[in-house]
């Protein structure tokens, strides 16, 4: 089974990809792309430019995982909007 998670290196990305790598196969997206063990490949959102990305590249996925968001500011730095256009924004 092909899944595509968004936010792949999170605490729950990663999680989710220990917890099932020996059923499926991981493919991600995040706001970086290292290499990850139990990911075929990460992808950063900068890649998916609507323009110029080759989408019809991209492996048939039989479930996408949407975990990217802004969850938590321990330093309490980040306005609400923040967490609003970002959540928001990654979901469009």
């Amino acid at each position: 089974m092909n899944i595509l998670v968004t936010g792949i290196h999170g605490f729950v990305g990663s999680n989710l990809v220990e917890a099932l790598k020996e059923n499926c196969i991981f493919y991600g997206l995040d706001i970086v792309s290292p290499a990850k063990e139990g990911v075929v490949t990460t992808f950063s959102w900068q890649d998916f430019e609507p323009t110029s990305f080759p989408f019809q590249t991209l492996p048939q996925f039989d479930a996408i995982i949407h975990l990217a968001g802004k969850a938590h500011d321990t330093k309490n730095q980040s306005a609400a909007q923040s967490y609003f256009d970002i959540n928001t924004g990654l979901t469009q």
